[in-house]
């Protein structure tokens, strides 16, 4: 067997355990689209509360980014990798006594948790991936990797679809008639549904951590960054216009894409009075293939369109789709939501490679690490979105993922005007 092909073959099994990787984040993120409607229900929150299930995650993405780069730089991908399972298996066990002692607090905390593990993850596996195998095929490989994560938010939602949600739904006003014994036992057995399945996900978490702790990676995958940061990087990163603009499109964009999913099972029940959690969850399904469709399509329409002229056009699309959501609530709005899943699947690594394509390796690494913080959208512009539904109503609400997606279109537009 040549040496090549050896090296290959040495390489497969550490390869399918980081891309693995990619699909637990995304099943991580999209169950908490079906905790925030699992919590409304089991604590009685309003939109805002609920929406502080996405705020308390994103803000982990906020606060440990930079870390996570640094501790990256110190001891290594592979140690980033460990050190964020580990995180992530806590956060998760940390789910058993939050549902034990009823305290919402605590839910927040862990999904906090998970949050950082997570942050170590998105800033590890993605350089780390285009290291396992020949340089030149490196790009192919993060975009095979990239498909696992739709993968994995469809796995949540149907997870949280399927073991979380009870099917039970009360009225405000049968929840008013109860007696106190019952509405406690009703409201204990809805907050315990998220124990197993988070305790069955910290435990494969683990798991895959201990595999990749025993697994023997390239020395040169796992080795530290020796060579020394030159000084200044991030002020002239800050001072370049685009760059600037690429953060803002990229927290604009994320706060869209989470609020969306976060408010889709309460958006349906609005619309569709009547509709059961359980059953307005295959909306949220829905989203995640469309979402997969997308990111595939888009790929393959890049080969013959500039990605800044396909972000401005599908940007353009789903502005008008929200419009359509806030106008038509009921199917026809559900349906539309769908449709905003397909267009935005592409605007994440779209405005993240414009951001760094001009950036030398010392700039494209702490620029990474700042287009990651900028997930802290995810936090602020959910809670705006709960906090215009509980003022507005459900419907005009999406007014806030629409204009997130006017700063995406006007991100791309600056780029086709500069790239002329």
């Amino acid at each position: 067997m040549p040496a090549s092909r050896q090296a290959t073959a040495g390489l497969l099994g550490p390869f399918v355990l980081i891309v693995a990787l990619f699909f637990l984040w995304g099943l991580a993120n999209n169950l908490n689209d079906v905790l925030v409607a699992q919590f409304k229900k089991s604590f009685v929150l309003s939109d805002f509360q609920a929406g502080l299930v996405q705020s308390a995650f994103y803000l982990g993405y906020f606060l440990i980014a930079m870390p996570a780069g640094l501790f990256m730089r110190r001891y290594g991908y592979k140690s980033a990798v460990v050190f964020g399972l580990l995180l992530y298996g806590a956060g998760a066990f940390l789910f058993w006594p939050a549902a034990s002692l009823g305290t919402y607090g605590l839910f927040l905390f862990a999904l906090f948790v998970i949050a950082s593990g997570l942050a170590f993850l998105e800033t590890s596996a993605n350089p780390f991936v285009t290291l396992l195998g020949p340089a030149e095929s490196g790009t192919r490989r993060l975009n095979l990797a990239q498909a696992f994560n739709p993968l994995g938010s469809i796995t949540g939602v149907l997870v949280g679809q399927h073991f979380i949600f009870s099917g039970i739904e009360h009225t405000p006003a049968q929840m008013a008639a109860m007696d106190a014994a019952t509405r406690s036992a009703y409201l204990a057995q809805e907050t315990s549904a998220v124990q197993w399945p988070y305790f069955v996900i910290g435990v494969v978490v683990v798991a895959w951590a201990v595999l990749i702790l025993v697994t023997r990676f390239p020395a040169s995958d796992i080795a530290a960054d020796e060579a020394p940061a030159r000084h200044g990087v991030m002020g002239r990163l800050l001072r370049d216009r685009s760059f600037v603009f690429a953060l803002a499109a990229q927290f604009f964009y994320v706060g869209a894409q989470v609020g969306v999913w976060s408010y889709l099972i309460r958006y349906v029940q609005f619309g569709m009075p009547g509709t059961p959690a359980k059953e307005a969850a295959n909306f949220l399904t829905a989203c995640m293939v469309a979402f997969l469709a997308g990111r595939f399509t888009g790929t393959a329409l890049m080969k013959r369109v500039p990605a800044e002229r396909l972000l401005l056009g599908f940007a353009a699309v789903n502005v008008a789709l929200v419009l359509v959501a806030m106008l038509v609530p009921g199917l026809v709005g559900a349906c539309a939501l769908v449709g905003v899943s397909f267009f935005m699947s592409v605007m994440y690594p779209t405005i993240f490679g414009l951001a760094v394509r001009d950036c030398d390796d010392d700039e494209r690494k702490i620029g990474s690490a700042l287009l990651v913080m900028t997930i802290i959208g995810g936090a602020v512009l959910t809670a705006v979105l709960g906090a215009v539904s509980d003022r507005f109503g459900i419907a005009y609400a999406m007014v806030v993922p629409g204009i997130a997606f006017v700063v995406v279109g006007a991100f791309a537009r600056h780029h086709v005007r500069t790239h002329a």
